[in-house]
């Protein structure tokens, strides 16, 4: 009878166990398109059996085990950071290309073009009023492209400033909701790990990884503890040591909590992106289009006070002013000139075309560092050209391995409704068989009873 009572006792145990095993599996399947979750897998433990000491043995359900893999996650978020810092490049750079288009039918390119096409066209017939009244409106039309395109640079500039502290935002926001897991994720005494909770903290991580580079740290408590650039705290425990921006200056910086300055070392993610764009890139096409912008209006100025105007006298105003502290290109404006006022001529030669033919040629003249105006122009165009398209194409290639690494983790640790089906038949026919022997033995025991005169309910 004993024995019997025994039997009837580890076929309950292993009901439960393999009712336990079900859940598992019937939460995978729940969680199959759970961001940031791993499967679970159960663990059926057998029971020591030695009759001869009471060790019945049978089936108990031990500690789920979950199949995260520490490198596939690592793998993917080095991914999401490279791709992060591309896509924001990518971004960052795509409305500049409209401002130094080279085949825009307006804008720089064109303006200039027109401009020493208009010296041309006086030096055909220098005392025309129409033409010398097209150069002045020429030159205006020089000058609000520069303006144009500065103020472009600026927008983008202001752009650039916003995007980071909305993101300077979201790293502080997700480091609240680790630091919010950190106080449920604790080991608990088994060692056992709250799956759910475990996925809201790696798909915190996850969308982190695409904002800035950092380390995670796994700490024995089960609480994970983020440096940002691997040096510099963000959580720490159920601590948040936020970030911030520091725009009080024109090179954009961001500072730890307590007021570091800690850019360097950001090298990943779209925050590392716009700290480079804006204070390396931006600035860079700032100073090329500064130098082309003086440099045009110096040497039309120059060459312009060398002649005489229509009346036979000194130009006495230059046709381009600009404050070149501020910057030449958003400042370049044309002086209040009247057409009589233009020096087409040379001293000596009055009425002639001589300096109109000198402006003209200046359409050819390599003067700047070793370039015409154009040329110079087309370098700056090239060059943004140049970065969104090195950004574009590393946003591909980083797209594909980003790719690559979540498959591999998919493999890893992603659930499989197939093989999730394939658990669940072997579970349920399991706990059929198990169902059947404890109707047997319950039978079993009610005939015993019987048979001793004992009533049974």
């Amino acid at each position: 009878m004993g024995n019997l009572m025994t039997s009837l006792l580890d076929t309950a145990s292993a009901l439960k166990a393999y009712e336990g095993a079900l859940a598992v599996t019937q939460n995978n399947v729940t969680n199959a398109n759970t961001a940031g979750y791993a499967k679970q897998r159960a663990s059926l433990e057998a029971m020591p059996f030695d009759l001869t000491v009471g060790m019945p043995g049978g089936v108990s359900l031990g500690l789920t085990q979950s199949s995260r893999n520490g490198f596939a996650e690592q793998a993917v978020r080095d991914q999401q950071t490279a791709l992060g810092y591309y896509q924001q490049k990518a971004s960052d750079l795509s409305p500049l290309q409209n401002y130094f288009s080279l085949s825009s039918s307006s804008g720089i390119a064109p303006a200039i073009s027109n401009l020493f096409q208009s010296f041309s066209q006086l030096s055909v017939n220098p005392n025309d009023t129409v033409s010398r009244q097209a150069v002045l409106d020429q030159a205006n039309v020089v000058a609000e492209a520069f303006q144009e395109t500065a103020n472009g640079l600026l927008t983008q500039g202001s752009n650039m400033d916003q995007q980071t502290r909305s993101v300077i935002d979201n790293v502080n926001h997700l480091a609240g909701q680790i630091a919010e897991i950190n106080t449920q994720n604790r080991v608990d005494p088994q060692g056992g790990v709250d799956a759910g909770i475990d996925a809201q903290l790696n798909a915190a991580l996850e969308q982190l990884s695409q904002l800035v580079n950092f380390t995670a740290l796994q700490q024995p408590n089960g609480t994970v503890s983020v440096y940002i650039g691997g040096q510099t705290p963000l959580v720490v425990d159920d601590q948040v040591y936020a970030i911030q921006g520091d725009f009080s200056t024109p090179q954009t910086a961001i500072d730890s909590s307590t007021g570091a300055d800690i850019s360097g070392q950001l090298t990943g993610g779209q925050l590392s992106a716009l700290l480079d764009d804006k204070n390396n890139n931006l600035p860079s096409y700032v100073n090329d289009l500064n130098t082309l912008a003086q440099s045009l209006a110096q040497q039309v100025n120059d060459t312009l006070n060398g002649g005489i105007d229509q009346n036979g006298g000194a130009p006495v105003t230059d046709l381009f002013q600009f404050d070149a502290t501020t910057g030449a290109a958003l400042t370049i404006t044309v002086n209040p000139l009247t057409p009589d006022q233009i020096a087409a001529a040379i001293p000596g030669s009055p009425g002639g075309n001589e300096n109109a033919l000198n402006l003209a040629a200046l359409a050819n003249t390599k003067a700047l560092n070793g370039y015409t105006f154009a040329q110079f122009y087309g370098n700056l165009g090239g060059h943004v050209g140049s970065d969104l398209s090195a950004a574009t194409d590393s946003q591909s290639t980083k797209e594909a391995l980003l790719s690559q690494a979540q498959s591999m983790r998919q493999q890893l640790s992603g659930v499989s409704l197939d093989e999730e089906a394939q658990y669940m038949i072997e579970y349920q026919r399991s706990y059929q068989a198990m169902s059947k022997m404890l109707g047997i033995l319950n039978s079993v025991t009610d005939t015993l009873m019987n048979m001793m005169g004992v009533a049974t309910t």
